[in-house]
């Protein structure tokens, strides 16, 4: 039986007016042009390590994956490579990130799952790509989106979440719940760069801690302008922030 996960996620929230959407899909045209360049920043030649890539990613970022797998792929050019790795020497290549021995295991253990079962070929359904070590509906979004342009879903990290409720796009705080509203207000066509573009926002100008409001190109569309800084955070982290 294929996980829970396989599935959209379901939809409660009564659908927003059509002005509504109107609305948030011409603020979103903003920030497209906004953001220009906006697009996946993990390195990578091709679905395979793009893969391994975004499963080295979780809670650690772009940068730290993107100097750690340079002499990964050097010694592990393919899936046939990565399969036949010995962990501990996966290991020691990857020890700069974060839970790097789980990741270390998860990526040979997929890698040899999709020799076995898919001929060395990163499968083009999330259906499949979930069913591989270290693989969630996250990082089967992105590798659908980035390499193969037909994602089933729309990717929720904590940028997106955040912009997400600070735009007014979502009252949901949980990633589930906010991509079902998200895959609702805009076209499939647009999930991929949708992500890219919030991410590319929520580093560069609508920061976790200081948003910058005043320099916002779409501050005027915004319900949170200026007072964004305890929205679409977790209360602890909200709690640490805040001026003693």
């Amino acid at each position: 039986m294929l996980r829970a996960e396989t599935s959209p996620p379901t939809q409660k929230t009564p659908p927003k007016k059509i002005e509504e959407t109107a609305e948030i899909l011409e603020t979103f045209q903003a920030l497209r042009l906004a953001h220009p360049d906006a697009h996946c920043e993990l390195d990578h030649t091709g679905p395979f390590q793009l893969l391994v890539a975004t499963i080295l990613s979780a809670q650690t970022t772009d940068v730290a994956v993107n100097k750690a797998t340079p002499a990964l792929f050097a010694r592990y050019a393919g899936p046939r490579e990565l399969a036949a790795a010995d962990v501990a020497d996966v290991e020691k290549l990857l020890s700069s990130l974060g839970m790097f021995r789980q990741k270390s295991k998860n990526i040979v253990l997929m890698a040899q799952k999709l020799m076995t079962e898919h001929q060395g070929l990163v499968p083009e359904r999330l259906a499949s790509l979930i069913e591989l070590p270290g693989v969630g509906r996250k990082t089967a979004n992105v590798v659908l989106g980035v390499a193969f342009g037909k994602p089933e879903g729309v990717v929720v990290d904590t940028h997106v979440s955040r912009l997400s409720q600070r735009l007014g796009w979502t009252t949901e705080s949980e990633p589930a719940k906010i991509e079902a509203e998200l895959m609702q207000l805009f076209p499939r066509k647009s999930w991929d760069i949708l992500s890219h573009t919030l991410i590319f926002h929520g580093r560069r100008v609508c920061g976790a801690a200081r948003p910058l409001c005043s320099t916002c190109p779409v501050r005027a569309r915004c319900p949170s302008a200026f007072r964004a800084e305890n929205v679409g955070r977790k209360a602890g982290t909200r709690a640490k922030a805040a001026p003693a």
